[in-house]
């Protein structure tokens, strides 16, 4: 993963142009020390830390999916009581729109980095439109197979398909938090800096989309196998 020491310098200017400040003036007090700078403005923390912390909370979900992903392979091979699910179409579609949020938001970072900070508002928006408009089709698909008398106590297969689905949807609702985040934030006034924010979000919004592919993947096996 890529470090967050190089941008420490910049991410204060960065800051002051995405905000409308109208200086790219860099921070004073270039000498590093102390914990204020010499006009008295407290210095940001190590951004390194906030890297840290998404790396350790992306660990703890990847073991939060573990054993019900190693459950649904075993019952999937050897339960004769396992029947497969049809997965709704939609399914695809929410996927499809779920990678395009990806590309938005890697455009957007390229935005930021050629200080064109417009059209890294736009994509931003459009990155947090993406993933709301997941969430509401994965909403939708619970819907239809409810609308079809399947429920999560239905059979196996459809206690791990709304497991699956409703836990990657709560996580990915924090991913949408910290899109939110980003946008509202007044990044002068906090402890992180906007390229951190933007960096950190990026990571846990790329690994939210590559769980959800291996889900669905995971789900499709499911769906065509059996014991």
């Amino acid at each position: 993963m890529p470090g967050t020491t190089a941008t420490q310098d910049t991410d204060l200017v960065v800051s002051d142009i995405g905000g409308g400040g109208g200086g790219t003036k860099p921070p004073a007090g270039g000498d590093g020390g102390g914990d204020a700078d010499k006009g008295g403005r407290p210095r940001k923390p190590p951004q390194r830390r906030y890297a840290t912390a998404i790396t350790l909370g992306m660990i703890s979900i990847l073991v939060f999916f573990l054993t019900p992903c190693a459950a649904f392979i075993v019952l999937a091979l050897t339960s004769k009581a396992w029947v497969p699910l049809h997965l709704p179409k939609i399914l695809w579609f929410n996927s499809a729109i779920l990678l395009a949020s990806s590309f938005t938001l890697r455009k957007a970072r390229r935005r930021l980095s050629a200080f064109d900070f417009s059209g890294f508002r736009k994509l931003w928006r459009v990155t947090t439109v993406l993933g709301a408009l997941f969430l509401v089709g994965q909403l939708i698909a619970w819907l239809q197979l409810v609308a079809t008398g399947i429920y999560i106590a239905t059979n196996q297969a459809t206690s791990f398909f709304y497991i699956f689905t409703a836990a990657h949807a709560a996580h990915l609702l924090g991913g949408i938090a910290a899109l939110l985040f980003v946008s509202m934030r007044d990044f002068e006034k906090g402890n992180i800096s906007r390229i951190t924010a933007v960096e950190i979000t990026s990571y846990y919004w790329h690994f939210m989309d590559g769980l959800w592919v291996f889900l669905l993947v995971l789900l499709y096996l499911g769906s065509i196998g059996g014991a």
